[in-house]
């Protein structure tokens, strides 16, 4: 039994509350990197039935950063005014049917306004379920948002692993409609457990001031370029594996599997390896390891050794954006909010956006190598 275990509130204890409103904010978790990973290995099909190019579709993924960098601020405003738990139950119910409906939209104007939605709303519930996580974590006395985020990358996996297998056998439709009984069961399941908290209308203020000192803005570039990988291999790897390297549709979505199992397994051991380490030798660790992880698979010959350097890659990438977002909301003389809306912005804009970019210099490779007969 541990110190934090001692000084829990013993009628909270005996009668199992606060265990409970941690199953169900990392139930959130779950449900939001399962939708998450079920887009990955729909990308390639999205892009087929659309007919559209990198570019166009660099764009889309554009619209879902979009939405998600709109939606996210308005969530915050309504969380300081309501509270997180009925902001998380009102994006989650609405998230759950979105990839069904994107799956439905026929062309690239409709998609577009789905791609604006599912970002939004993503990124919505991102907010309102870590506001519930950090609610959940006082009431405990203890921390839980590494493995909260461990849930998330460990949601990831299941939607990933699972989304090419089922749409190579029973289709698109049939995993979109699985995707979103997913999503009602779980979130049926967590509903009457979600942490009740008290609106929080002081923040609002907060929120307009920004910081005047350059540490919060070195912290979010460090939460920025750990952020960027994830985002090229959610949105591009099964693309690349598919296109560049040869894979099935089936083993197209096992890239980010492969990312979001091995990252699942660090931030479930996350705690104990800043504890051992310390967040300064873990930072610098972990970001070799991404480095090589991110280099093998861009250079890998087949799809196998890809899978392997994304898999390394997750393992590096794990813990650097828990670590900076730390650092953010602990940094002296300045009030947790501000730090930590500085490093959120920066680190989910290289996330969202830098996948568009991508596009873009995917379009312009093809284009310079292409002979004037338009083959490459």
């Amino acid at each position: 039994m541990d110190q934090h275990t001692i000084i829990q509130p013993p009628a909270a204890a005996r009668s199992g509350y606060m265990p409970k409103t941690r199953l169900a904010v990392s139930l959130l978790f779950l449900m939001n990197g399962f939708v998450t990973g079920s887009w990955a290995p729909k990308i390639p099909e999205f892009k087929d039935r659309l007919g559209i190019g990198e570019s166009v579709l660099g764009l889309l993924i554009l619209c879902f950063g979009i939405g998600s960098l709109v939606l996210m601020p308005i969530a915050g405003g309504f969380i300081a005014r309501m509270g997180s738990q009925k902001v998380v139950k009102v994006t989650a119910i609405i998230l759950s049917p979105l990839l069904l409906l994107l799956t439905l939209l026929p062309n690239v104007w409709t998609a577009a306004l789905g791609m604006f939605l599912l970002g939004g709303f993503v990124g919505a519930m991102d907010v309102a379920m870590n506001a519930n996580a950090v609610e959940v974590e006082k009431s405990m006395r203890r921390a839980i948002m590494s493995s909260c985020h461990a849930y998330w990358s460990l949601g990831g996996l299941i939607g990933a692993a699972s989304g090419g297998l089922i749409m190579a056998h029973f289709g698109v439709y049939v995993h979109a409609i699985l995707v979103t009984l997913f999503c009602l069961t779980v979130l049926a399941v967590a509903w009457p457990m979600i942490l009740a908290d008290q609106p929080h209308p002081d923040a609002i203020k907060e929120k307009l001031s920004l910081p005047m000192t350059p540490l919060p803005w070195l912290i979010g570039i460090i939460a920025l370029f750990s952020m960027v990988p994830e985002g090229t291999v959610l949105d591009w790897g099964a693309l690349y594996l598919r296109n560049e390297l040869g894979a099935s549709v089936a083993m197209s979505g096992f890239g980010f599997a492969a990312f979001s199992a091995t990252m699942a397994i660090m931030r479930f051991a996350g705690d104990h390896v800043r504890d051992r380490f310390g967040g300064v030798r873990t930072l610098r660790g972990s970001t070799l390891i991404a480095l090589v992880g991110m280099i093998l698979a861009g250079l890998a010959p087949n799809a196998v050794l890809a899978m392997l350097g994304f898999a390394l890659a997750g393992i590096g990438i794990a813990n650097m954006v828990p670590i900076a977002f730390s650092a953010a909301g602990n940094m002296p003389g300045l009030a947790p909010g501000i730090g930590l809306s500085v490093a959120t912005f920066m680190g989910y804009s290289g996330m969202l956006f830098a996948p568009s970019l991508i596009g873009f210099i995917a379009l312009s490779h093809h284009a310079v190598h292409a002979d004037p007969k338009g083959h490459d």
